[in-house]
């Protein structure tokens, strides 16, 4: 199951009249759950080698720490869409990319949820597909149960798929409802003038760095 940070709450109206929202925050709850669990064994198993290994064992387990942690960071928790008036953040495992909602071509939900900018793709990793909840959704369109489904809201106690802010058809699959509420942003909101701008691409330095340094240091222990 995957959520977003709620619904959006108004504020001040923009220049140009219209409300302005907060952020909308989009991520995968398995990933980060299934990084949580992750880290935690990954800590019990690293710490109880660090503190009763013999020989190098402490010293291969301390410099193993940064290897394999701080991937499972950027591919676990580090993912998130953060959507305003203004731009679309896309924060992927190694880069974060922003984009300006006029520079924004199209955003669509395959087999990977993408965005379509300046001629380039970028995967997005906040928002994984699910082929499981887009059967569940297809079966519900196909029975003409979705007034059925809004009404009773949960199957055996979940609901049935999870519901995104804005979505047009809350029925469908949470990727491509995500993808539809992001579309929908950008045609509206990229005809205003403090939406347009580059694409900004940074690499997440902090933490491919200590994780290159890491493994180094793990060669550097096993080989000595």
């Amino acid at each position: 199951m995957t959520e977003s940070d709620g619904k959006p709450h108004q504020g001040p109206a923009a220049p140009d009249g219209e409300p302005e929202y907060a952020d909308r925050v989009y991520r995968s709850v398995p990933g980060v759950i299934s990084g949580v669990f992750l880290l935690a064994v990954a800590g019990w198993l690293i710490g109880d080698a660090a503190v009763t290994g013999t020989g190098k064992t402490p010293y291969v387990a301390l410099a193993a720490l940064p290897v394999f942690a701080l991937p499972v960071i950027a591919y676990t928790l580090r993912p998130a869409v953060f959507a305003d008036r203004r731009r679309l953040v896309v924060r992927n495992p190694w880069r974060t990319v922003t984009v300006p909602w006029a520079s924004v071509d199209a955003l669509r939900a395959g087999y990977s949820v993408e965005l379509l900018s300046d001629g380039k793709k970028y995967q997005v990793w906040a928002v994984p597909v699910s082929l499981r909840q887009r059967k569940r959704a297809n079966r519900v369109r196909t029975q003409d149960a979705a007034e059925h489904a809004s009404r009773m809201g949960m199957v055996f106690g979940r609901q049935a798929n999870p519901i995104v802010q804005g979505s047009p058809d809350p029925t469908r699959a949470w990727s491509d409802q995500v993808t539809d509420v992001l579309q929908e942003m950008a045609e509206r909101n990229g005809r205003h003038p403090d939406a347009a701008g580059p694409v900004v691409v940074r690499w997440c330095w902090w933490v491919i760095a200590p994780a290159l340094l890491g493994l180094a240091a793990l060669i550097t222990v096993i080989a000595v």
